[in-house]
């Protein structure tokens, strides 16, 4: 990697954080009032000059992102896939060289929920959300990665959730997210000197549309679930304070921060109960 000199730094500082780069994002649409954490961190990515791939398993909510990102003046491209399929990686990366021309950042946000309860929960269940938040993101590093380190280095992030550090959450989700910070730890000291960044991103209850939908499948009042006073700041988070944190991780000003997980959740982790 290229020595950057505090010169360049302060020059990047004036022009949008991702000018020229570009991003994939898996998850990228969200479905719903709202805006969910991969449409969040699409648009956001856009806003400061990269030119995205939004990967999705739904074409509406794929279209959707791309809309508000052209209305703004950028750039994306979208890809529908279900994340399990062995092709899905090639077909991803091959859309973001054939239209972009090289791979800088991945986001890998798009996930999985498991409904039963433990006891009753088979096997099945389990293996199909370990695939998703786990298994993928690993097979999309793999994928990405020599691109990244051809492109002069870059950053991966991946989004886990504070349940892989508390209890609360349902066990394929707790331990496919708590999966992910060995993934992040194990790259971010393969792949550092190739000038590659590994963080994972851990959101408490942030106010989206899926968040919204569980709630609701629960039967259970989102009036009482992860409310203000579960925080230390005494407010409740949305997407757009995940999608900040994932793009300053990706930026210059995140260049000296790797293999860490990071709790964006208004404190809740520090508290007793």
């Amino acid at each position: 990697m290229a020595e950057v000199t505090t010169a360049d730094r302060a020059e990047r500082a004036t022009r949008p954080r991702l000018e020229g780069q570009v991003a994939i994002v898996t998850g990228a649409g969200s479905k719903g009032t709202g805006v969910g954490t991969g449409k969040g961190i699409a648009v956001r990515f856009a806003q400061e000059g990269a030119r995205v791939v939004l990967v999705d398993r739904h074409q509406d909510r794929a279209d959707d992102t791309r809309a508000w990102i052209e209305r703004e003046g950028g750039e994306a491209a979208v890809v529908i896939t279900d994340l399990t399929d062995p092709t899905a990686n090639e077909r991803i990366v091959d859309e973001a060289l054939s239209r972009f021309g090289r791979i800088d950042h991945l986001v890998s946000n798009a996930a999985a929920y498991s409904h039963s309860k433990f006891l009753d929960l088979p096997k099945e269940e389990f293996e199909e959300v370990l695939a998703v938040n786990l298994v993928a993101p690993f097979l999309q590093s793999q994928a990405v990665i020599p691109h990244i380190i051809e492109a002069g280095g870059g950053s991966v992030t991946y989004i886990s959730s504070i349940l892989a550090m508390r209890g609360g959450g349902a066990a394929p989700y707790a331990a496919s997210k708590a999966g992910l910070m060995g993934l992040t730890t194990c790259l971010a000291n393969t792949f550092g000197t190739d000038g590659i960044r590994f963080n994972s991103v851990a959101p408490g209850m942030v106010d989206t549309p899926v968040r919204n939908q569980l709630i609701a499948r629960a039967g259970v009042d989102p009036t009482k679930i992860g409310g203000s006073k579960a925080t230390s700041l005494g407010i409740v988070g949305d997407a757009w304070d995940i999608a900040n944190t994932v793009l300053f991780l990706a930026s210059d000003e995140g260049r000296y921060i790797t293999g860490l997980l990071i709790p964006v959740d208004g404190g809740s982790t520090t508290r007793m109960g």
